[in-house]
């Protein structure tokens, strides 16, 4: 009994920390000891803008028009979409619109970026998704806390755009960003995001094609002794997907990837002790997130005899179910992104990773 005991307090402790103690503490020790970026408004350093794009027809022009009308110096970004073996007219549109285009056989979106940064040449080097749009200012915004030297990499902030539909990611990700900001000025943002996000040309690493830059970058900038960093206001905007079940099928892709850099990409080596909390407050947990909540309501069932704060607890866990059940929409999206980090899990021990992928639903 005092195992099952410490499992359910274990889990739940684990569950309120990571969701809601965590960014408590991450936001007040921001306040009390943050660390401010030294930003160079007038810099103005050569970018390389790399889209990795995989037949993406229906967006690739609009998002090279959108790149070549930013407000930084022309000649000083070279425009680059790297083609992940597009079988459609991607490349064709892509040239056309004005973009410089690397064809590569398909390895996925990693190895595509990986070619890109070989073949280009800017001091900077800065990424993109071929759906996302940016803020005209956004790459002068993007490329002033280079200014800093202890700076190897920084995110901008994505926002999403209204969904004809009933996702709710729109507000876990407004969550997601206090605490981003709030991390960011501690030490170093634990997640970055693929619509915005730029590194310096000798920090860039050639991850394995089956990382993904988000959430792979910042931790392998603090082990080699650089920040990353967020800068609210270097903004990108994306459509996101329509429903909480389209992004429960995006998010099991996303947590196949997360899973495997956990497990197998040294994410906890050589971290500063205050970094290492963060990443393991915000990552791990979150990522066990669906196991902590199946031992949760296995070790709470079996509980029951021992008092009424175990019905207590049972009772809210089942009030959550049923109002996903019902499709109340938070409750129903919290359910759904739970349960995708364990099949997420299920599907990486089961068959591991694969490299390539395909554009998320409704999203384009």
């Amino acid at each position: 009994m005092l195992a099952l005991k410490v499992v359910f307090w274990g889990s739940l402790g684990a569950l309120a920390w990571t969701h809601a103690g965590y960014p408590l503490a991450a936001g007040l020790g921001a306040r009390l000891r943050g660390r401010p970026v030294r930003k160079d408004d007038d810099a103005e350093p050569t970018v390389s803008v790399i889209v990795a794009a995989y037949n993406e027809e229906s967006v690739i022009e609009r998002r090279v028009e959108n790149l070549r009308a930013l407000d930084y110096p022309p000649e000083r970004v070279e425009l680059v979409v790297t083609s992940d073996a597009s079988s459609d007219r991607t490349e064709e549109l892509a040239e056309a619109a004005g973009a410089r285009v690397i064809p590569n056989e398909r390895g996925g979106k990693v190895a595509a970026q990986n070619r890109a940064v070989r073949e280009t040449t800017g001091e900077i080097l800065a990424f993109s998704d071929a759906n996302a749009t940016w803020a005209p200012d956004a790459l002068r915004k993007l490329v002033r806390a280079f200014g800093d030297p202890e700076v190897g990499y920084v995110c901008g902030r994505l926002v999403l755009q209204d969904a004809q539909g009933g996702n709710k990611e729109g507000a876990y990700w407004r969550y997601e960003l206090a605490l981003r900001e709030s991390e960011s000025r501690l030490t170093s943002v634990t997640g970055g995001n693929g619509s915005i996000y730029a590194v310096r040309r000798e920090d860039y690493v050639e991850v394995d094609p089956r990382f993904g830059h988000d959430l792979a970058f910042p931790y392998l900038m603090v082990q080699r002794g650089r920040r990353a960093v967020y800068d609210h206001e270097a903004q990108a905007f994306e459509k996101p997907t329509p429903t909480n079940e389209t992004e429960y099928r995006r998010k099991v892709r996303m947590f196949e990837h997360c899973w495997l850099i956990t497990l197998r990409g040294s994410m906890l080596r050589r971290l500063p002790p205050v970094y290492a909390f963060q990443m393991v407050s915000h990552r791990v947990l979150r990522y066990g997130s669906g196991l902590l909540h199946l031992f949760l309501l296995g070790t709470n069932i079996a509980l029951l005899g021992e008092g009424p704060l175990y019905w207590i607890v049972l009772a809210g866990q089942l009030a959550l179910l049923a109002g996903a059940a019902a499709g109340v929409g938070i409750a129903r999206y919290y359910v759904l992104v739970s349960w995708a980090t364990v099949v997420s899990l299920w599907n990486y021990l089961r068959r591991g990773v694969p490299a390539t992928w395909d554009a998320a639903e409704g999203t384009r």
